[in-house]
């Protein structure tokens, strides 16, 4: 049985799957999975008996549903499927195209995935510091929505607040993201963490803002920081975490764990107010 060790340490996007390839993109020749399958792993039963359930929840409530109108009254479904708020699938429409994934290093040497957005309309980008450090902060490669790849310049990095600047060429043609007034998120608001967990590209999560002002480590120093409960992987490192207007509010940075598990829904965002600081402080120095 495990013992649990407390919040664990905060991880960026450099924990890789085994049933992943080293730059965290799907593998379809899992080990173990040879003589007609039968050394199914314990995902793979979890997610058997998800569909179980899933299959059962649904003839359930189609038969519950029966039932009901038979006699004339409201079916269960009614109070099970709260629709998703409009505002949040458009915020998620406008955010997706601006952010890209970031891939640094390969080959035989280290490499780091993570992700980014443009933050004007000069091609400048932010990730997280962190992402370049662990990929040896040799050639960085930034992945488009559309599949397009362009090389990116490091145009400076602050690894105190964990926030490196990039930039790539015009023909990027990026839109940047609009950012939230500074003090203007609260708790409890909806907010959704966007980037590429594991190499998915363009993956949408959804929470809360669960706290502000969270003290934690980020980068070398300690810092405030946005958490939330919104689902945030390695690979979401550097990303845009947005309110329901499609603002950014922060930027998707660590994780706190259980004995090096995944996401238990406390993630940290560094504050848009620190991110704004920081990149034109950068952009300033670095052109």
């Amino acid at each position: 049985m495990a013992v649990q060790t407390g919040l664990g340490e905060p991880r960026g996007p450099w924990f890789v799957s085994p049933e992943l390839d080293p730059d965290g993109r799907g593998r379809w020749d899992v080990p173990g999975q040879e003589e007609g399958g039968r050394r199914r792993g314990w995902r793979d039963r979890l997610l058997a008996a998800a569909g179980v359930v899933a299959l059962s929840t649904l003839s359930g409530a189609a038969a519950g549903m029966w039932v009901a109108d038979q006699a004339g009254a409201p079916g269960p479904a009614a109070a099970s499927a709260a629709p998703v708020p409009a505002e949040l699938v458009t915020a998620a429409e406008r955010t997706v195209p601006g952010v890209v994934s970031v891939l640094v290093g390969g080959g035989s040497g280290a490499a780091a995935t993570g992700s980014g957005f443009a933050i004007d309309d000069q091609q400048h980008l932010i990730t997280n510091d962190h992402i370049l450090a662990k990929g040896g902060a040799t050639a960085v490669t930034v992945e488009l929505p559309d599949g397009r790849r362009f090389p990116a310049e490091v145009v400076g990095r602050e690894p105190g607040s964990d926030l490196a600047v990039l930039r790539v060429p015009p023909d990027a043609g990026l839109a940047p993201l609009p950012l939230a007034k500074p003090g203007a998120t609260r708790v409890g608001e909806p907010v959704l963490a966007v980037g590429s967990p594991l190499g998915l590209a363009g993956t949408v999560t959804a929470g809360i803002v669960s706290a502000l002002d969270r003290q934690v480590r980020l980068g070398t120093n300690r810092h405030r920081a946005v958490q939330t409960d919104a689902s945030i992987n390695p690979g979401n490192s550097g990303g845009p975490l947005v309110n329901a207007r499609g603002e950014v509010v922060g930027v998707n940075t660590a994780i706190a764990t259980i004995d090096g598990s995944g996401s238990i829904g406390i993630g940290f965002a560094i504050p848009i107010e620190q991110v704004q600081q920081t990149a034109d402080t950068i952009i300033g120095k670095g052109g």
